[in-house]
């Protein structure tokens, strides 16, 4: 699978970011096969989150024999600082690992949490101070919303954050005000040598009232054909790599489209984009 550099961090990354999400609420054996999945797919970057149901207890077991191999990311939706200090501990001991690669602030998707988070007593001090103890080596932050890539440009400009991760797919891309913003962001992060993560790579559309049939937070895209258009969508566009699905019947798909990803010329994406209402954004 391509790598590319994740930012400063000099990591060469899988173009593909494994998303435990994927290991939300699913027993150790079958926790085991999705895990085994990614590995030999060739992904050497995993991305979790104390949010993610079971994912930290499914996923510790395996840290002490790969922590070497994989470059490590974990998240706090904590605002607080000591709310965000004793999560990571709790993190760090339920993932048996002595530090982290990255952390995040998770889940911004308001000015007001990133008032909160990088406000004296906030989040952000506990993470800085965990990088002075080398509890993590770089700090980041990650988010959703339609104002994601506008309120990460302001989080860049009140701290040196290493990475972001935000929404990206060729449906939200119709929104001329989201690409715009999204642009953006990816140039001033480019410019910084800030890494930049993808998520929602295959959402196809909110769920709204229809009974969710897959654990995801949206209607995924679930035909390796589209599948595959939309990964290449994503990764044509200057960023690091995308997270994988949390779906463990999608992922497969999406860790083959990326293995097989072909950069999109500006013509192939500006027709891609003319199709996006087929279908809807998740975030309007």
């Amino acid at each position: 699978m391509q790598k590319r550099r994740f930012g400063r961090s000099g990591h060469e990354s899988s173009i593909a970011i494994f998303g435990a999400a994927a290991l939300w609420e699913i027993s150790q054996e079958d926790a085991d096969v999705v895990v085994e999945q990614a590995l030999a797919a060739g992904v050497n970057h995993f991305d979790v989150a104390p949010s993610y149901g079971q994912a930290e207890l499914r996923l510790g077991p395996w840290m002490p024999r790969i922590r070497e191999q994989v470059f490590l990311g974990c998240k706090t939706m904590e605002r607080t600082k000591e709310g965000a200090a004793a999560e990571m501990r709790r993190s760090l001991e339920l993932l048996q690992v002595e530090s982290f690669d990255l952390y995040q602030m998770h889940a911004v998707t308001t000015l007001d949490e990133l008032d909160a988070a990088t406000a004296p007593g906030g989040a952000l001090e506990a993470i800085i101070e965990a990088r002075e103890q080398g509890l993590t080596r770089y700090i980041g932050i990650t988010g959703h919303g339609v104002d994601s890539p506008a309120i990460y440009l302001e989080a860049l400009e009140r701290f040196d954050f290493d990475s972001v991760l935000f929404p990206l797919n060729f449906v939200q891309y119709a929104n001329p005000e989201y690409r715009r913003n999204s642009e953006e962001l990816i140039r001033v992060c480019r410019e910084r040598d800030v890494g930049t993560m993808i998520i929602k790579t295959v959402c196809r559309r909110p769920w709204g009232e229809q009974e969710p049939t897959h654990t995801t937070w949206y209607q995924p895209f679930t035909e390796q054909g589209i599948i595959q258009e939309a990964v290449n969508f994503a990764l044509s566009q200057d960023v690091s790599g995308l997270c994988t699905v949390g779906d463990t019947r999608v992922l497969p798909l999406v860790l083959q489209a990326c293995e097989q990803f072909t950069p999109l010329s500006d013509t192939a994406q500006a027709e891609m984009i003319t199709k996006a209402n087929q279908y809807e954004p998740l975030f309007a």
